[in-house]
């Protein structure tokens, strides 16, 4: 298959590729900071910047669940549409 025949992702599925990577990378960093900030001896999770972090994972993993099924399903449309368009 030439370069010419394959078909070029949109830019809703890039952009929706890089949310996901955006949400699911900051989620798993703050998963890395708490685990940083236990070993490190913080105690009192509740002041401060590690609230913020301790919601992060709880809104971005669904968040990025979600983002990868939409792009499934735009993804999916999209190779349905060219492969009637082509018969």
């Amino acid at each position: 298959m030439s370069d010419a025949d394959k078909t070029a992702s949109s830019r809703a599925e890039r952009s929706l590729a890089f949310m996901i990577a955006a949400v699911l990378g900051l989620s798993i960093l703050s998963f890395i900071a708490l685990i940083v900030g236990t070993a490190v001896g913080v105690r009192d999770f509740g002041e401060g910047l590690w609230p913020v972090i301790i919601f992060l994972p709880l809104v971005g993993l669904p968040l990025g669940l979600l983002l990868m099924i939409v792009l499934l399903i735009i993804n999916m449309r999209r190779r349905l549409r060219d492969a009637r368009g082509s018969r």
